[in-house]
């Protein structure tokens, strides 16, 4: 039996289906029911000690995809309490009822404004407070690895994440292409790494074979697009002219989100341009990854498969939007 932490979220109920399909036996606890999988949950929050433990007892495996991770998290203590404390208190039950096994999804926000290219061993460098919690969790659960020698941990650090029924920064963008109002930002020509969320619950997945140790990954579905490809292949999924449009210089760009940054400020809101997000969106944000070395992991879907995928259901078919899952 496998629990899975955070299960009832965006990339644990793709997890669960795929066990479901594949006759794992499994149970989801996470704060809330799961939309998809409501008699397998189990409510329990990571912070609060004594419920998650009775929660995994009888588990022989534990996977942690429960974190604060949205840019707007208040107050600013979550994501301590979530993330380390809560890594903390997985660790703690884990110890307690012999459970050897533990995967964990971080993030390749621990890299902050990476170098093009950086890999498992890049340096170090977030620049909030997600990115610095999600460090700190790693290092929790590499404590808990020394402890024994039966201990197996798997660390996953995926890049953006988007698919199906995600309302993020990727869904974001596709929506402002799909509705032609797209301006884009820069020459284009800067890389983006992104994952599909099928392959990202695919690893985790694969992952469940690891023996004992440490085993670190970023997950990257390869090859990037750069901002240019992305466009036209979004156009064309669309049915649309392959036509990038026009192309705004940064420095207005930048300067834009500067001005919606003193309107939230002035209205307190949070609104959905800012600088940030134009640093973001104009700068490389390229991951190499050494999944791409596992010849026995075979991924399910090609990166441009799965943003037809997603376009298809979101844009084309429109089909049902009673569920949904909110991140940044």
């Amino acid at each position: 039996m496998i629990a899975i932490i955070g299960g009832s979220g965006f990339i644990g109920s793709r997890l669960a289906k795929r066990f479901v399909d594949n006759k794992v036996e499994f149970i989801i606890v996470d704060k809330v029911k799961s939309p998809f999988f409501n008699d397998k949950t189990l409510i329990a929050d990571v912070r609060d000690f004594e419920a998650l433990k009775k929660s995994i007892i009888g588990v022989s495996a534990v996977i942690n995809l429960a974190a604060e991770h949205r840019d707007d998290v208040s107050p600013k203590s979550l994501y301590d309490e979530v993330n380390v404390q809560g890594a903390i208190n997985v660790c703690r039950a884990c110890i307690e009822l012999d459970i050897h096994q533990l995967i964990f999804t971080s993030s390749v926000a621990v890299y902050g404004f990476a170098p093009k290219g950086t890999d498992e061993t890049g340096e170090i460098n977030y620049f909030n407070d997600y990115g610095r919690t999600k460090w700190l969790a790693e290092n929790v659960y590499r404590d808990w690895l020394i402890k024994d020698n039966k201990n197996s941990l798997t660390i996953i650090r995926p890049t953006v994440v988007f698919g199906e029924r995600n309302r993020g920064n990727v869904y974001n963008l596709l929506k402002q292409i799909s509705s032609g109002m797209f301006p884009m930002i820069g020459n284009g020509k800067n890389l983006k790494s992104m994952a599909y969320v099928e392959n990202v619950a695919a690893f985790i997945e694969y992952s469940m074979g690891n023996k004992t140790g440490e085993y670190l990954f970023n997950y990257v579905d390869k090859p990037d697009f750069d901002m240019n490809s992305l466009v036209l292949s979004v156009k064309s999924s669309l049915g649309k002219k392959r036509k990038t449009g026009l192309h705004w210089p940064y420095w207005i760009g930048f300067l834009g989100g500067c001005f919606f940054d003193f309107i939230a400020m002035i209205i307190n809101k949070k609104l959905p341009i800012s600088s940030i997000r134009i640093k973001k969106f104009c700068s490389d944000s390229s991951f190499d990854t050494s999944v791409s070395m596992l010849s026995d992991f075979i991924v399910p879907e090609s990166l441009e498969n799965g943003i037809k995928k997603t376009i298809q259901f979101e844009f084309i078919e429109k089909k049902d939007e009673s569920i949904l899952f909110y991140t940044e």
